[in-house]
């Protein structure tokens, strides 16, 4: 890929947690809240992030939970009712700093592309406050960045929905801007180009060193996309960390069933042990009393004969080729067991299953 010169786009894209250092954060949102009408509950309620130089985090949750308000008011669309938004170190509420001040860019889920502007005018558009060949240089830059040089004398619809949604990045990173946001940027592309575009976004800002902040409501594009997740229910932040310590540590049963699927069992617990429907469980943390066990569907197989395991009844079969999915059925419970595909077994079958991985107890 292209590098561009010296500037905020060039920083080399480490994942902050990488470094030894952690630097202080370029967005820091503390106690934000907002509401759309008085005696309604706030759409989004009490905030906190942080996200370092560098760092892809991304926003997840249901439609609703209030992600895409977040994004505005950090862009400075909506003013908050409290809390502070703060950008590379400035305050962007008290007063409210307008939207073209906060060096933020935006990149939406329809492009916004200007039909009657080809590729190039497209991305000069946002340098107006530049000299004319300063404006040049730095566009084409950009374009070489995102790999459209050769693509800067079309019109939008001339280009497939990736790449226009790459000139709509372009755009969006030809001032440099030190914190980029993303409303559902993928959402319109079908499955396929979906995958692969999200795979070059992803590249192009790691390239760039361009701090991100995206927003979704896609499990699997929030996984593969970010350093940190923020799983958001309701106006709050119900879990935040890296993808792969929320997916498998999930501490409530909203993030368990969201962030993928799971089978939560009703237990009790008594230390590093619940007892539940599928047997004695190991726990991943020692718990008392009643509990609420995850089982993520991955962490139960069938057990193999001479190997001890609970009775189950094969319900449904779904086949993937790589894996397969079964439905179980436990009693009145129906619970989801992913496997690797050698085994095939037939609705009504009855097997026993075992858990592979200590469970956890969430809220």
């Amino acid at each position: 890929m292209t590098h561009l010169p010296a500037g905020p786009l060039t920083r080399a894209g480490t994942p902050p947690a990488a470094l030894a250092d952690p630097p202080a954060p370029l967005l820091e949102i503390v106690g934000l809240t907002k509401s759309y009408a008085p005696g309604l509950p706030p759409v989004l309620e009490a905030l906190d992030l942080r996200v370092a130089p560098g760092e892809l985090v991304t926003l997840l949750g249901p439609s609703g939970c209030g992600k895409t308000t977040t994004l505005r008011l950090i862009a400075g669309l909506e003013t908050p009712d409290r809390g502070s938004i703060r950008i590379a170190g400035r305050e962007m509420t008290a007063p409210p700093v307008p939207p073209e001040r906060r060096g933020v860019g935006l990149v939406f889920q329809d492009y916004a592309l200007f039909p009657h502007l080809t590729v190039l005018g497209n991305v000069l558009f946002g340098l107006s406050g530049l000299p004319r060949a300063e404006r040049l240089t730095r566009a084409r830059e950009t374009l070489a960045l995102v790999g459209l040089t050769v693509f800067e004398g079309r019109y939008p619809h001339q280009l497939s929905g990736g790449q226009q949604q790459r000139v709509a990045l372009a755009r969006a990173l030809a001032p440099r801007p030190q914190l980029l946001l993303l409303d559902e940027p993928f959402s319109n592309l079908d499955a396929g180009l979906r995958h692969s575009t999200r795979q070059e976004v992803r590249a192009i800002l790691r390239e760039s060193g361009t701090t991100a902040l995206l927003v979704t409501h896609d499990q699997e594009e929030a996984l593969a996309f970010s350093d940190r997740l923020v799983v958001m229910r309701a106006g709050r932040a119900e879990q935040l960390g890296p993808p792969h310590e929320v997916y498998a540590h999930p501490r409530t049963a909203f993030v368990a069933n969201f962030l993928g699927r799971s089978n939560l069992l009703s237990g009790t617990a008594s230390g590093h042990v619940a007892r539940t429907a599928l047997g004695d469980l190991p726990l991943e943390e020692p718990a008392q009393g009643a509990v609420l066990v995850s089982v993520r569907p991955e962490h139960l197989a069938f057990a193999r004969p001479g190997e001890d395991g609970t009775p189950v009844t094969i319900a449904a079969r779904e086949y993937k080729g790589h894996d397969v999915t079964y439905v179980v059925r436990l009693g009145g419970q129906e619970l989801l067991v992913h496997t690797a595909g050698q085994e095939v077994w037939s609705e009504g079958q009855e097997v026993r299953v075992r858990v592979t991985c200590p469970a956890r107890a969430v809220q």
